[in-house]
């Protein structure tokens, strides 16, 4: 079987040279003006490039889209009339919703469709890590001859059974969890702070929300964006998230103890009860990854970022638990450090307190406030190029610790994920 990738760039080249390596022919595009140097790239293995769309659609009978969501229609309606009779067509996006949109609009009938979407970067090899595969339209013989090549990336794959029950996941996973984040973030810009200065971030829960954070801007703003604003679940998530911190926001302000206390109880009955198979982090490796040696005198901290997403799972009726199944770092330790907090009786009292009584941390929360009404309004108007200058903007102000966040993260991540 042939295998064919319309576009080379992390993903795809990650790929084309895993299926290269398992002995599968391999033939692969990117835009013109990277034909030379991806010549160059891919001397010496078997990955043969070659120099339009059209071309490597017409060699596949395996044929990968690996390009962005937000160009996933132009792409495939430029090359559907190339793509071989039986042919079985997948695309790497992270929202199928579009993608799939695109297929049954340009692709002929007599093409068969089972998707995928690798959950991790092109920083990590493929082996071992979540590969999620979606049947679209395909016989059984046809899905067993995509399975066997999504296999040879020898990833842990994950079948799920339809593109909604994907970005319904997805837009927990990562759509709302990446937004808490990315508040974090804008508020540290806009306030000129640097977290890891501050006695407020010092404990072991704002370590893993700091390198969490620089690991999300360390990587590419369009990623993100696609996430958020092509997947039809994630506006009704992040609209729910950004009623949620606003909420909880105003009972602190007006120090509306009885009704955020019930509030908190209600949420934290609703997600952290039963029998769970508990994430369970580790205090102690939380708290020697840090990006300072020193930071100031410890201060209690509100955590609204995590009351709020906690919130969120309740009024949604999200179970997060379930969608561990999807999970990706930054989700896994998103859900570990809520249920860190939850679970903790003394820590819960003390942001319970602190989110009340405590000005001196009132300003951060005001700017973590304002930082999810402007990520909230660009997501629900649709606006991606305001949600790329709005991510670049963040992303120049830690571009200094970036690597170093990236890199500690990495390590966190290992420490603290099985």
């Amino acid at each position: 079987m042939n295998i064919g990738i319309i576009g080379l760039g992390d993903m795809g080249s990650l790929c084309a040279r895993k299926w290269a390596q398992k002995g599968y022919t391999v033939y692969g595009c990117d835009l013109p003006q990277r034909y030379e140097s991806l010549l160059n790239l891919f001397e010496g293995t078997s990955v043969t490039i070659l120099p339009s769309a059209r071309a490597v659609a017409r060699k596949a009978d395996f044929l990968l889209y690996s390009v962005e969501a937000a160009n996933i229609e132009q792409v495939v309606a430029a090359t559907a009339d190339s793509v071989k009779y039986g042919a079985i067509v997948a695309g790497q996006t992270s929202v199928k919703y579009p993608e799939i949109a695109a297929f049954e609009k340009h692709l002929p009938d007599d093409v068969f469709i089972v998707t995928c979407h690798s959950l991790h970067g092109p920083a990590f090899s493929t082996e071992g890590q979540k590969l999620v595969v979606v049947p679209h339209r395909a016989t059984d013989e046809i899905y067993r001859k995509a399975m066997d090549v999504y296999e040879a990336l020898e990833s842990e794959i994950i079948e799920v059974e339809s593109f909604e029950h994907h970005d319904r996941i997805m837009a927990d996973t990562q759509a709302v969890t990446h937004m808490g984040f990315e508040s974090m973030g804008t508020a540290w810009k806009n306030a000129g702070v640097y977290p890891w200065d501050h006695g407020a971030y010092s404990n072991g829960i704002d370590n893993v929300k700091i390198l969490t954070t620089l690991r999300i801007f360390s990587y590419k703003a369009h990623v993100y964006a696609g996430l958020a604003i092509m997947n039809p679940f994630a506006r009704k998530q992040v609209r729910q998230y950004a009623r949620s911190e606003s909420e909880l926001f105003k009972m602190m302000i007006c120090e509306q103890e009885d009704a955020f206390r019930a509030r908190i109880k209600a949420a934290s009955e609703f997600v952290f009860h039963g029998e769970r198979n508990f994430i369970t982090l580790d205090h102690d490796v939380m708290k020697d990854f840090k990006m300072a040696e020193e930071s100031g005198e410890y201060m209690p901290n509100s955590h609204l970022s995590i009351f709020a997403m906690v919130d969120t799972w309740y009024r949604l009726k999200v179970n997060p638990y379930e969608n561990l199944i999807c999970q990706t770092p930054p989700f896994r330790l998103r859900l570990g450090i809520a249920e860190y907090l939850f679970k903790n009786e003394a820590l819960l009292e003390e942001s319970i307190v602190t989110a009340l009584y405590d000005k001196s941390i009132r300003a951060d929360d005001l700017e973590f406030h304002s930082a999810v009404r402007e990520w909230a309004s660009i997501i629900e108007y649709g606006d991606m190029d305001g949600y790329l200058a709005h991510f670049n903007q963040v992303k120049d102000f830690f571009a200094d610790r970036l690597q170093e966040g990236a890199r500690q993260s990495a390590r966190l991540i290992e420490k603290l994920t099985p």
